[in-house]
């Protein structure tokens, strides 16, 4: 089973290197706008549960871009399926879905992982005060990881990309919003509050912002993630094993 998710790994990692640089700029736009206008020209001089809003905001864009990248594995897999078949090449050789699930989902967190960096290094040039030790890369590598594996999952269930954007728009977009990427989620009403603490994105950027800031990461939080992530890819094995059948 490893050499075949090495094998889907390689692909994916050869498409990212011919994109090169439209991926990265993809990686760095959307970040780069939120950062200089909420952590740069609103919160240059805020201050957010003792340290600056850009202090603050960077452990959550670095969770948020994360997200996105390692879901976007999904647009991905949809593309191989429905325009180049190369998903049903994948399924009709000695690969099997088990394989070709991990393959992927190693694909989205090495892409979330790259996204993560983009931050980082917009963070330093900008002077932002953080600490990027192994704590902080374990969260963003947790984060990515559940989201590659609901990723996988998605895509094994929607039918066509219409669907993908309405999944997208649905679970992903307010998940970005509302996960303690730009507040505190304490901030938000009771009900609300709690609720939020159900998105994994929330326990995330949680752990993300404790590691940046140097403080102790409760361990109910990694226990949180490896969690979920190890039954979005139990799934995902699980879906993909009944399309191809």
């Amino acid at each position: 089973m490893i050499q075949g998710a090495l094998a889907v790994y390689y692909r994916e990692m050869a498409l990212m290197r011919r994109r090169g640089f439209r991926l990265l700029a993809g990686m760095a736009v959307s970040p780069l706008l939120y950062f200089v206008t909420f952590g740069q020209a609103v919160g240059r001089t805020a201050q957010m549960d003792g340290v600056s809003y850009a202090a603050f905001l960077l452990p959550g864009l670095v969770a948020m871009n994360s997200m996105m990248q390692a879901y976007s594995m999904a647009s991905e897999i949809n593309i191989s399926r429905f325009y180049f078949r190369i998903f049903d090449e994948f399924m009709a050789s000695p690969i099997g879905p088990a394989a070709y699930v991990l393959g992927e989902v190693m694909a989205g967190v090495t892409r979330g992982l790259a996204a993560s960096a983009v931050i980082v290094l917009m963070g330093t040039l900008f002077g932002v005060d953080f600490q990027a030790g192994p704590l902080f890369w374990l969260g963003a590598m947790l984060n990515a990881f559940f989201f590659a594996g609901l990723a996988v999952a998605m895509a094994m269930v929607v039918r066509t990309h219409q669907d993908q954007a309405t999944l997208t728009n649905f679970v992903i977009t307010p998940m970005a919003f509302l996960g303690g990427t730009f507040f505190p989620v304490e901030k938000l009403p009771g009900l609300a509050a709690a609720a939020v603490w159900f998105l994994p994105l929330t326990h995330a950027s949680r752990a993300i912002r404790l590691a940046s800031q140097g403080r102790p990461v409760p361990y109910v939080e990694w226990a949180l993630l490896a969690g979920a992530g190890l039954l979005c890819l139990l799934l995902a094995m699980r879906l993909t094993r009944r399309v191809q059948d």
